[in-house]
């Protein structure tokens, strides 16, 4: 159980450095993942953010894809004939 006066304080502190850190990297990854067509996966997508000078791992990408909704486009139909 926690006191309300301890949740209301809770309330009124800003979200954390790592909190918004993560917030602009999700839209950067949104914004190169669209830009590809919506076909790019994490590993281009870590890539392209590394191209444009940000420092961010791997694992730190595909983990901001994942709870955005985004995957890569996987196989492609073939064409008859």
């Amino acid at each position: 159980m926690v006191h309300f006066s301890g949740f209301y304080a809770w309330i009124k502190v800003p979200l954390g450095h790592r909190a918004q850190e993560d917030a602009r990297q999700t839209e950067l990854i949104q914004k190169v993942w669209t830009d590809s067509g919506k076909v790019y996966g994490n590993r281009k997508l870590h890539d392209d953010l590394r191209d444009a000078g940000e420092t961010c791992s791997e694992n730190r990408v595909a983990r901001l894809a994942s709870l955005a909704g985004i995957a890569a486009q996987i196989g492609y139909k073939r064409r008859p004939g």
